[in-house]
């Protein structure tokens, strides 16, 4: 039967088969796999979409595509060899049929799927959080239904034509449902950054769309560990503050690493969230570059050198975290030597243009990232 089917060429859109998923999907050849199965509300894990991270993989069994980035480095010579592709950087040129490793089909999956929509906004409030991030509040023209953890994507047309995307700060509010807040670090020689941190930006307009990324509490008892560094609070603190609307009673510990005391911020919101956690709750800021002669009486180091120290029981937590790729795959080994399953270790790599070199991004690609 697939014999016959994908022996026919076909210039029009292409039927795309999931294992798994009864019913095919359409795609025609100017849209990536990912986003064709996105539309249709199939939860096919992703992060980046630009071929970054790795998370879309899929295993292509039949059919041909056209791939926009370079694989091999982030995928393993035994996926390589079992043919497996990114989903979000490859485009259909025939009938296609691949299968995702633990997708996850489930009712709460389905229920994080949320419609893509594109929204204009006002900046209405901007506040800064440290020397180098701003807390950003923008008022949309209609609103944003998304799963704290996710993100959006931003653009100031007639300013920055390009996308960059930001995770979202707070957790969906239905009384404010036109409004999305973000936290926003300036990335030397970011341009949007750049153009939002050198003036004072209130009343300007800019372009959403979204939401996207696959980061998001799941369900269950097991504790938490949570591990952060930088603007990478913002999808950690939506996340945490969305556990406690839900009334969450597992112990959860937050290692939040910083530079230097004056990298740290939301701590007031962290006590906040203590104080309501129904379980255990301890936030723990680690700081790597603090003077030695300061008043800081906390943990020195890397974040990633007190995870065994201050979880006891690592083992048995779920992991969610958001940050930079180095600390994010430092942080993946030490929860992977201490026997955590990759199933239970969930992140959000924030990747700039500087990270993004090696993804030889096609000019067709959705987004670049600036995130972080």
């Amino acid at each position: 039967m697939f014999g016959k089917l994908f022996g026919k060429k076909k210039t029009g859109p292409h039927m795309v088969h999931i294992e798994g998923v009864a019913k095919p999907i359409e795609c025609d050849e100017k849209t990536f796999l990912l986003s064709a199965a996105l539309r249709d509300g199939i939860p096919i894990p992703y992060s980046c979409r630009v071929g970054g991270c790795g998370t879309c993989k899929v295993q292509l069994l039949e059919g041909k595509v056209k791939e926009f980035t370079d694989k091999t480095y982030l995928l393993s010579q035994e996926e390589l060899r079992a043919n497996y592709i990114l989903s979000c950087q490859c485009q259909p040129r025939s009938d296609v049929r691949f299968r995702v490793d633990g997708l996850d089909l489930s009712a709460e999956a389905q229920a994080s799927v949320h419609k893509l929509v594109t929204r204009q906004g006002v900046i209405k409030a901007l506040r800064p959080l440290t020397h180098d991030i701003l807390e950003i509040s923008i008022e949309m023209d209609g609103p944003m239904e998304y799963t704290a953890g996710e993100y959006a994507d931003m653009r100031v047309p007639g300013v920055l034509e390009e996308f960059r995307s930001y995770s979202f700060a707070a957790r969906p509010d239905p009384q404010r449902a036109n409004l999305a807040v973000f936290h926003i670090r300036k990335v030397p020689g970011g341009s949007f950054t750049e153009w939002l941190h050198q003036a004072d930006r209130l009343g300007a307009r800019v372009e959403l769309r979204g939401p996207f990324g696959d980061f998001r509490l799941r369900s269950g008892a097991a504790p938490m560990v949570c591990v952060a560094g930088g603007s990478g609070m913002a999808p950690i603190k939506a996340l945490l503050e969305q556990a406690v609307a839900d009334g969450a009673q597992r112990d959860c510990t937050y290692l939040f690493g910083a530079r230097t005391q004056k990298d740290l911020y939301c701590q007031d919101d962290m006590a906040q969230i203590a104080a309501q956690w129904k379980g255990k709750f301890r936030f723990i800021p680690v700081l790597s570059n603090e003077p030695e002669d300061s008043d800081w009486t906390g943990p020195r180091g890397l974040v990633t050198e007190f995870l065994s120290r201050e979880v006891a029981d690592l083992a048995t937590c779920h992991a969610y975290m958001c940050g930079p790729p180095p600390m994010l795959d430092a942080a993946i080994e030490v929860l992977k030597q201490a026997g955590i399953s990759a199933d239970h270790i969930h992140f959000d790599k924030f990747l700039d243009k500087s990270h993004l070199a090696k993804a030889q991004v096609a000019n067709n690609t959705p987004h670049v990232g600036e995130n972080g």
